[in-house]
């Protein structure tokens, strides 16, 4: 963000591509700067609130089915699984603990609704993190393109409108795109669940240097037409 503030113009587009949560213990403190750093850019002359985007991860998107895990066929079986994927640091940061949840899971849907009800009671008193939840979006795009900007993945083979869990779980043919995707020349995204570094194809870009697992933390600048116009790291 220091670094993103001279640089960000008016005009400028600013998209956050998820997983703002999850694996790292400073979960507040991320969605705190996020809302920071918010504040700041909109605080300048001619600002504009869309300017602003903040893309659904696949953390924020198990965090909300969390909230609602006692209405799940197996909640234990679904929980196991979301804390096998990173979710235990978000639970904690809003007062839930999985031994807890897990405990609840066994006793039944009422154990489980006080349990995440608990968590709500939490986020709703941490100032601006539900509202900030609220207003994830599952994807970024202009009306003509040129850009797609997604959390993990895109499956151009089918409409958008059809997309569903593939923004956030289906990335693993990401890297072999190799044409436009209808009116969109070029396809971005934060996050690669094979940790395969960041880069920028012809096609596409996945802006992940790994983040949060020993990498950098990286932001891009695109121009209208979808070109890479500038790329800046956290640490360099």
């Amino acid at each position: 963000h220091r670094k993103l503030e001279p640089r960000f113009e008016t005009g400028d587009n600013l998209v956050y591509l998820g997983n703002y949560m999850g694996h790292g213990p400073r979960v507040s403190e991320t969605i705190n700067e996020l809302l920071n750093f918010r504040r700041t850019l909109l605080a300048r002359p001619n600002s504009e609130q869309s300017a602003l985007v903040y893309l659904r991860g696949c953390q924020e998107e198990m965090f909300q089915k969390l909230l609602q895990i006692q209405f799940a066929p197996d909640p234990e079986f679904v929980l196991g699984w979301m804390l096998k994927h990173g979710i235990a640091p978000t639970l904690s940061a809003y007062g839930g603990f999985s031994a807890e949840g897990l405990a609840a899971a066994n006793q039944g849907n009422v154990a489980l609704s006080r349990w995440t009800a608990k968590i709500q009671t939490q986020l709703r008193a941490s100032d601006g993190h539900n509202k900030l939840l609220d207003q994830l979006t599952w994807a970024a795009y202009q009306e003509h393109g040129p850009l797609l900007l997604v959390s993990a993945g895109v499956d151009i083979t089918r409409p958008l409108s059809m997309q569903g869990d593939t923004f956030w779980w289906g990335g693993r043919m990401f890297r072999g795109i190799d044409a436009p995707y209808g009116i969109f020349k070029r396809i971005v995204r934060g996050f690669d669940f094979s940790g395969g570094g960041a880069e920028v194809n012809p096609y596409t870009a996945t802006l992940d240097d790994r983040c949060g697992f020993g990498g950098d933390l990286i932001a891009a600048c695109f121009d209208a037409d979808g070109g890479l116009d500038d790329m800046i790291s956290a640490t360099e």
